[in-house]
């Protein structure tokens, strides 16, 4: 049981790409704040940024989730800005969303067993999925006030916020009745944009029903914190990384940019967020709002890149990510992620 507990701490902490150690971004003329949903008894907030400059008509939006491993995060942290202010620079609005810690709250209410794991891991994705969900309607309720675009909604996420993301495409795309019936008839996402995400299937592969939005995928091979390619869940199930994703995509001819770094651990869950803006806005301009249907990926080798292993099994997925969650004790942020915001 205590090993079954720990993965699913350890999926839960898909390991703090979220989990920002600074503050939260001060409240200021270009942000406004709205309760979009309220849910168990908690009020979900989101935070709009209205672009700085636009073309005529309405305008394109992006709704981000930060990560966290469902444990931890904040939808207004300070270091998100930088990313929020260059999709407001090119025209396009911003929402940065709340949504329920699932994982936080499975565990606060005490031991997971191995017969009931996969069931808290599909309620956890669910509840998360459903947020985002609430969250895109009422966007769409909102469109015309705010002068935004429903049909060029997309969504863009960090680990587990990454996962989230392509776990809503996954249920828009098979028709999930429960996801599909709160949003307006026909309603698709332009893109998604998933940094070191993942997507959970219990039959143990991936089904689409009707192909996916474009995606652009980030991941580093050497991820300890959230699948590269898949790994197995205990008791049901299979995660699908990056890789796998990009791979079946890519037999059913599905347009997707698949960006893969060597030796590239958990930080691909925000570095993209600072250093692949070139990749972001050509996945914008010829994918999302050009339409064309290429199938891209880049593979970055770079020369001094440390060595580790890429090799991802279970055992590699507990030692990652195993820390003791105590219940109402502040979990401490990895030692990648606190590496990854010094540099």
């Amino acid at each position: 049981m205590r090993r079954v507990l720990l993965l699913f701490a350890a999926l839960a902490a898909f390991a703090a790409a979220g989990a920002q150690p600074a503050g939260r971004a001060e409240h200021g003329p270009d942000r406004e704040t709205f309760v979009y949903a309220v849910r168990d008894g908690d009020s979900l907030r989101l935070d709009r940024y209205p672009a700085l400059s636009s073309a005529a008509g309405p305008r394109p939006c992006m709704i981000f989730l930060f990560g966290g491993g469902f444990l931890t995060g904040t939808r207004d942290n300070r270091r998100f800005l930088p990313y929020f202010r260059h999709f407001t620079a090119r025209g396009c609005d911003v929402v940065s969303i709340d949504y329920r810690l699932g994982m936080k709250r499975a565990l606060d209410a005490g031991p997971i067993d191995g017969e009931r794991f996969p069931g808290v891991l599909a309620s956890t994705l669910a509840m998360a999925t459903e947020d985002l969900r609430d969250a895109t309607a009422f966007v769409c309720r909102r469109a015309a006030e705010w002068g935004v675009d429903p049909q060029r909604i997309l969504t863009s996420g960090s680990s587990a916020g990454a996962m989230t993301v392509l776990m809503a495409e996954y249920a828009l795309c098979n028709g999930d009745f429960v996801f599909v019936r709160h949003l307006p008839e026909g309603f698709r996402y332009a893109g998604v944009i998933a940094y070191a995400g993942a997507v959970y299937d219990p039959s143990g592969e991936l089904r689409w029903t009707t192909p996916p939005a474009p995606l652009l995928l980030f991941h580093g091979d050497a991820d300890r914190n959230v699948p590269y390619d898949t790994v197995p869940v205990p008791g049901g199930g299979v995660l699908f990384g990056s890789a796998a994703v990009a791979r079946d995509l890519a037999q059913r001819g599905v347009p997707y940019w698949f960006v893969s770094e060597a030796g590239a651990d958990h930080s691909m869950a925000w570095r993209p967020m600072r250093e692949h803006f070139a990749e972001i806005d050509a996945f914008l301009d010829r994918f999302v709002f050009g339409g064309e249907r290429r199938r891209f990926e880049t593979r970055i080798v770079p020369p001094d890149a440390p060595e580790r292993p890429a090799a991802f099994a279970i055992d590699d997925y507990l030692d990652a990510n195993y820390g003791h969650y105590v219940p109402g004790k502040k979990r401490q942020p990895s030692e990648t992620f606190r590496k990854g915001y010094r540099q």
